[in-house]
């Protein structure tokens, strides 16, 4: 049997609506490894969509072993889970809404991600480094359900030191706050 025109259309239109839906979050909770779990008393605050790129650099290698591509920073935005812009995620590593409440993360526990190419699911502890607001109260965070961002495969040597490379990525935040 043979699709009628307005089924096409309705499969399209349901296609498009889940793409975007996808574009605000992964989707539901991540299931979680235990070690990156939040210390007990914490309580999920919100889910923070992250899209953006990770920034590397062509660098000598520390054991005088050639170049590698070196890790410098996150640049990515943040939405809530409607897709709303509500800030930004930058070096540090900082997390800062809108409204200029920020958090300085570092990482307690990291654990491969199960997407094949994505960086490292995180823990990390965070305080706040600025003014009250949405994130001031802040904890822990989580990196989950990445996409992408690892370093580039190749392309790093003597002729290109110096040369930075921005590896788009996407993640959840889930961050934490104590009850």
């Amino acid at each position: 049997m043979q699709p009628t025109i307005r089924q096409l259309a309705l499969g399209l239109a349901l296609a498009a609506l889940a793409g975007c839906a996808t574009t605000a979050s992964h989707g539901p909770l991540a299931k979680v490894p235990a070690k990156l779990q939040p210390e007990a008393g914490e309580a999920l605050l919100m889910v923070v969509p992250a899209r953006g790129v990770q920034l590397y650099e062509c660098r000598a290698r520390k054991d005088a072993g050639g170049f590698e591509w070196a890790f410098i920073a996150p640049e990515a935005d943040l939405f809530d889970r409607q897709g709303q812009r509500i800030g930004r995620h930058y070096a540090g590593p900082h997390w800062e809404a809108l409204d200029g409440s920020k958090v300085v993360g570092a990482v307690r526990e990291r654990a491969d991600a199960p997407v094949a190419g994505a960086i490292p699911w995180l823990l990390l502890s965070a305080r706040a480094s600025g003014p009250g607001g949405t994130f001031s109260r802040v904890s822990s965070i989580q990196r989950v359900n990445t996409v992408g961002g690892n370093a580039p495969q190749g392309g790093c040597a003597a002729d290109s030191a110096g040369r930075t490379a921005r590896v788009p990525y996407t993640a959840d935040y889930y961050l934490f706050a104590r009850a």
